[in-house]
């Protein structure tokens, strides 16, 4: 396994920046007195979004990586394997990528910003 994805052409590592966000799903009743009781929501409880960047990439290799992100059209998830520090190794899991930006840097260089969100399907 290699971190990052495959498009179906080329395995594509993202920079070594990424960041995951974590956000429990979570029932809540507040009482009086700062009284609260919380339950997790669901049988997969965890919302993770991975902020991925490719910066200062040749124009090829990124209009191939947007030209990914545009065929699955935020719908279709995709592969992602990403560092697993409980084991110091690595793991796959199913994203699916509905935010992305491309910056023209300079000359034939350019960058893109995305955010994929873990699913949780087959």
């Amino acid at each position: 396994m290699a971190l990052g994805f495959n498009t179906g052409s080329v395995q594509i590592t993202p920079d070594k920046t990424m960041q995951r966000k974590t956000k429990p799903k979570v029932y809540l009743a507040s009482f009086g007195d700062g009284y609260e009781q919380r339950i997790s929501q669901g049988i997969n409880p965890l919302n993770e979004t991975y902020s991925v960047s490719f910066q200062t990439r040749t124009k090829e290799e990124i209009d191939d990586i947007v030209a990914f992100f545009d065929s699955k059209r935020g719908v279709t998830n995709f592969s992602f394997t990403i560092p697993d520090s409980n084991n110091g190794g690595e793991k796959t899991i199913k994203v699916v990528c509905d935010d992305y930006s491309l910056s023209y840097a300079y000359d034939d260089f350019y960058s893109c910003d995305a955010t994929f969100r873990r699913v949780y399907e087959a």
